[in-house]
């Protein structure tokens, strides 16, 4: 499926959005930390043809890699909002990872956009342990993701095959990572690199850490039905997941949401893989 890539107005901060297919039913999707509106291709494929998803570049990633900041989650909340209303409303909302705290606050800010809220690996609020520095605990887990975004590679093909050698990935590779990895690359031959603006990463990252305890107030004023989507695995392909269980347990039994555990997959793979791609289009559609 080949989206259509449309740059929105001005206003919005020149985002740009990838629209998968022509139906009349919406759902606007917003990605991980890392990654683009590409990482959704395979959920878009799985939807019934009378569905179209618009998967946003988050400010500072693919088509919006030069869009200007601040960053930060209230940001992209915003710009989901802005995406929401240029297509027409309400619709489905959806993220994944870093995505699905923003989707939760767009969802919480801006209930009168939406229908339904599709959480995916994400979205919960991640403890972060008492006295802990934020900035340490940000570059131990964002640190590696930084210093990948400034690497260079001799080539395209090179850059997708430092991609298909990561755990989470190999077993599961396919056309669709493929295409995702060349969209997230720039620059000359020898020269190629991702088009994350770091800056985005670090300031989306701390602003995870720093404020987690307001996406429990999030999941707590939420007046859309919402559902959490999560995998047994994590970021490296290992177990547990990146939600504990015990921390799912505890926000379905204090709020309205609810969650289905994805059997054989990881972070990622609950989008790119076909399997869990078509559970994450049967919640978008609201058949799960």
């Amino acid at each position: 499926m080949q989206p259509l890539d449309i740059a929105l107005p001005d206003a919005a901060g020149a985002l740009r959005v990838l629209r998968f297919g022509d139906g009349d039913n919406l759902v606007v999707a917003a990605h991980g930390i890392t990654a683009s509106a590409m990482s959704f291709a395979a959920v878009a494929r799985a939807l019934p043809a009378d569905w179209s998803l618009l998967a946003v570049d988050l400010r500072g990633r693919g088509g919006s890699d030069q869009a200007p900041g601040p960053f930060g989650i209230d940001r992209h909340a915003a710009d989901l909002a802005v995406v929401a209303s240029q297509f027409g409303t309400p619709m489905v909302l959806a993220g994944q990872s870093l995505g699905a705290y923003v989707a939760l606050r767009a969802a919480a800010r801006f209930p009168e956009l939406f229908t339904r809220l599709v959480l995916i690996d994400g979205g919960l609020p991640l403890p972060v342990p008492e006295g802990a520095d934020p900035d340490a605990v940000l570059e131990a887990t964002v640190g590696p993701a930084v210093a990948r975004l400034k690497m260079t590679y001799p080539s395209e093909a090179a850059y997708v095959e430092f991609f298909q050698a990561h755990p989470a990935l190999s077993a599961a590779w396919n056309d669709d990572l493929t295409a995702y990895v060349r969209y997230d690359a720039v620059g000359e031959p020898g020269a190629i690199r991702s088009r994350v603006n770091p800056e985005a990463v670090y300031t989306d990252g701390r602003d995870l850490l720093v404020n987690a305890a307001s996406f429990g107030d999030d999941l707590a004023a939420l007046t859309i039905p919402a559902t959490l989507l999560y995998a047994p695995r994590g970021m490296f392909g290992q177990e547990p997941g990146l939600l504990a269980q015990p921390v799912v347990d505890h926000w379905t039994a204090a709020t309205a949401l609810t969650a289905h555990l994805i059997a054989d997959c990881n972070h990622y793979t609950i989008l790119t893989d076909p399997k869990p791609a078509e559970a994450v289009a049967r919640a978008i559609v609201g058949d799960e």
